[in-house]
């Protein structure tokens, strides 16, 4: 039961209330003090006859104006109003107490380190944050501090704040601290899985598997050679944000990085496009223009899609990359600029020179430096990684908690070929996301595509390495290639003759199938 009580400031007054419960043997839960002249009281339900009596004894006091009952206290209504807010925040959110406990935790918590809510509260803080010392920042540094940390493979950045109050005598008094947790990559207006951040590094990628991190090894590496760079991969495997990476990892870091569309440039515009235009070489455009190329000046040129470049636009750029000189459309004069060159390709640019279809002397030039991207289908193992990632980036861009996930949704998405790989992931994630009605993904928010079953099917071999690990590489590419028709170790067992047992075995040494 509670009371608001409007009186006068008189001195003893609040006294003179405590008295009254008392002599009623009332135990009093609560008491606040507003300044505007209101006293706010909280107790256990009593009869009728025992509140009427009451009510009457506190207007009867000296300087109480009125007195009437209430549903709850200012307190009350503004912690359930914080706690509201609170929940319904995406970031994972949780305060931490003078002894190093966690007090208060957000739903986001609950969904990101998949631990129950009710354990957690009074346990300590390092159940959470384990790589940092709390007791050591609450005892010394207790300054707002922001780390890096790990979870299930991915880069967060936990940021710790200290909680003051004032006393009367304007004294700080720190009561506790508050932990926000936020991805370390954060999408602001980007295109699918392509962030067109200037500053995009190696340590955005998202990846465990081996193929993957010999790929960044590898990428790291060649950064450093200020030579052509040709990077194969599939559609949707990210050769744009690679390509950036390298830039921003090599010498030309700073400079302009220029993207150019091979794909979707015609020819009639894609000579002025790249190289520019002199004044007065087109009716009615007295101005001339520089071209990408130019603009590029130090920095470096992304040629994507490359494979689609016309024939008289392949035969300029190769006279470009000789030397680095070049002449405006309408224009004698030469302009020399420094520039790198990146080009990516889906097709296999070998094939396309044996066929005719793209010059061999521009191809030589491009592959002095050489990456290639594998599908996602060969790295299997990264799906739930990438996942889990794309869930957690796409539930902050769309304002909501972090759902639950299904274990069944990590052995529906390890079953799929992947044909759009990394970047239809992301947009299967995304329309997943929109189809939830509560707050848990399960296999039926997903509409992946039909893949034909009967097409042929392309096994890649790894021959680096033994014949040992060449026949572990052929063995797990037959593995995961069938698990796509047989998405179970029973089935697959059941289809190549073998035990469960040893399926089952294998599936998990080459992290087949599983999260």
């Amino acid at each position: 039961m509670r009371l608001e009580v409007q009186c006068k400031d008189r001195l003893g007054l609040t006294r003179e209330l405590l008295d009254i419960l008392a002599s009623q043997h009332i135990d009093l839960r609560d008491i606040e003090i507003d300044k505007s002249g209101l006293i706010y009281l909280n107790f256990p339900e009593i009869d009728f006859d025992e509140f009427s009596q009451l009510m009457a004894k506190i207007r009867r006091l000296d300087g109480v104006m009125d007195v009437r009952k209430i549903q709850f206290l200012p307190s009350e209504r503004r912690n359930t109003e914080l706690l509201a807010v609170l929940s319904t925040l995406p970031d994972p959110v949780f305060s931490i107490n003078l002894k190093g406990k966690i007090d208060t935790i957000n739903d986001a918590v609950v969904s990101l380190f998949k631990l129950d809510k009710t354990s957690l509260i009074g346990q300590s803080a390092t159940v959470l944050l384990s790589d940092f010392n709390v007791q050591l920042w609450l005892e010394e540094s207790r300054i707002r501090q922001r780390e890096p940390m790990l979870i299930d493979g991915m880069n967060y950045i936990m940021e710790i704040m200290p909680v003051y109050i004032t006393d009367d005598s304007n004294t700080s008094i720190l009561t506790s601290a508050v932990v926000i947790i936020k991805p370390a990559i954060e999408a602001q207006n980007a295109r699918p899985f392509i962030p067109e951040s200037s500053n995009l590094g190696f340590e955005h990628f998202v990846g465990s598997s081996t193929k993957y991190k010999q790929l960044i090894s590898q990428a790291k590496k060649l950064s450093d050679i200020d030579q052509s760079l040709l990077i194969q991969g599939e559609t949707g495997t990210g050769k744009e944000m690679l390509a950036r990476a390298c830039h921003n990892a090599s010498i030309r870091s700073g400079k302009a990085f220029m993207v150019v569309n091979c794909a979707a440039m015609p020819d009639d515009v894609a000579e002025t496009e790249l190289f520019g235009y002199a004044p007065g070489a087109f009716p009615n455009m007295p101005e001339g223009k520089k071209g990408i190329i130019e603009q590029a000046d130090g920095g470096t040129v992304f040629f994507d899609e490359i494979s689609e470049m016309s024939p008289l636009l392949q035969i300029k750029l190769l006279r470009f990359i000789q030397d680095g000189n070049f002449r405006r459309v309408g224009e004698e004069k030469e302009i020399h600029v420094d520039v790198g060159i990146i080009g990516a390709s889906k097709k296999e640019l070998l094939e396309l020179v044996e066929q005719g279809l793209f010059r061999e002397d521009l191809y030589y030039r491009l592959n002095v430096l050489f990456l290639e991207i594998p599908p996602l289908r060969d790295r299997i193992s990264d799906v739930a990684t990438l996942f889990d990632f794309f869930v957690a980036q796409l539930s902050k861009e769309l304002g909501i908690v972090k759902p639950s996930i299904d274990e069944e949704v990590y052995d529906y998405l390890a079953s799929y070929t992947w044909p759009g790989n990394v970047r239809q992931l992301r947009s299967t994630t995304l329309k997943a996301l929109t189809q939830m009605d509560r707050n848990q993904l399960s296999t039926s928010h997903f509409m992946l595509p039909i893949v034909d079953k009967n097409a042929p099917r392309s096994l890649n071999i790894n021959t680096d390495g033994s014949l040992d690990e060449i026949m572990k590489s052929y063995e797990s590419s037959i593995l995961s290639s069938l698990y796509n028709e047989f998405p179970s170790s029973r089935k697959l067992a059941k289809r190549l003759g073998v035990s469960h047992t040893a399926i089952a075995n294998k599936l998990r040494d080459y992290g087949i199938g599983k999260k």
